[in-house]
């Protein structure tokens, strides 16, 4: 795990960072983990089981964290939904958030950048990937941004925020109340507008996810977007009742299959 001063977000930032050992002799591409609400860049890197996958796929893997930390914003600790641990990956316009809470363009170009300059790493191949919010964070940095990515995936991601109650809370907060500014941080939304088809997308959903079921992460919304505009998109629905939203069990199940499916346009 690494400490950095983020000039994006004012403030100190951990990330944690996996290199291969292939490392050691070439440059590699990199895999970068989002994760979701009141993580740190710990849970991935500790929980996931990635290692032997990146090792064998030669997989350089970055887990940053999830938000600004400490930067003595009145609220930024009153619920675990918004403010600390939950950045939601956007770049706020709203006070008292605007200054710190910029993490979609830390995550896009700040952090490859310090990755880049520092770390054996092949610039020109980046995937992305994450869970819940940092599904969310994935989907819509690789639909934002057509072609710096060579993949995508995700875990239970928040699909459509704009039409959830955790997205409606986070995009209210951090962009104000013009619903149209949402839009550009809702996958769902984001895929009607993809410029091409190009952009192999898997997702990994657990059946008996208790905010499936509540409405927080509507992946239905979203394939039928994808459907509507031909992207291909894998939805995986998991049947086994131990993955719920909130565990690791779920994410250390699928991992290898991920790394693989970045792997399969990392290296290509």
């Amino acid at each position: 795990v690494f400490y950095s001063y983020s000039a994006e977000l004012k403030c100190k930032m951990k990330f944690g960072i996996y290199l291969p050992p292939k490392a050691e002799t070439a440059k590699c591409p990199v895999l970068y983990w989002l994760s979701g609400l009141t993580c740190t860049e710990q849970n991935f890197i500790t929980k996931a089981g990635f290692h032997q996958a990146a090792a064998e796929h030669g997989l350089i893997v970055v887990a940053p964290d999830t938000s600004p930390r400490g930067c003595n914003i009145e609220g930024e600790d009153e619920s675990w939904d918004f403010g600390t641990g939950a950045g939601f990956y956007v770049d706020a316009t709203e006070d008292p958030w605007k200054t710190n809470y910029r993490m979609y363009s830390y995550i896009k170009d700040e952090l490859p950048k310090l990755i880049n300059a520092n770390f054996p790493t092949d610039p020109e191949r980046m995937s992305i990937f994450g869970h819940s919010m940092g599904g969310h964070g994935a989907l819509i940095l690789a639909l934002k941004n057509p072609g710096k990515y060579k993949s995508v995936s995700a875990f239970a991601p928040i699909c459509n925020p704009i039409q959830c109650q955790w997205g409606k809370k986070a995009l209210g907060g951090y962009l104000g109340s013009d619903v149209s500014k949402w839009e550009a941080y809702d996958a769902t939304q984001l895929v009607k507008s993809y410029p091409d088809s190009h952009l192999d997308i898997l997702i990994d959903q657990g059946k008996d996810d208790q905010f499936l079921s509540a409405g927080q992460l509507l992946p239905d919304n979203f394939i039928a977007a994808c459907t509507e505009r031909k992207i291909p998109v894998v939805f995986r629905l998991q049947q086994a009742s131990c993955f719920c939203h909130l565990s690791y069990f779920f994410i250390a199940t699928f991992i290898n299959d991920h790394i693989k499916h970045h792997a399969k346009y990392l290296n290509a």
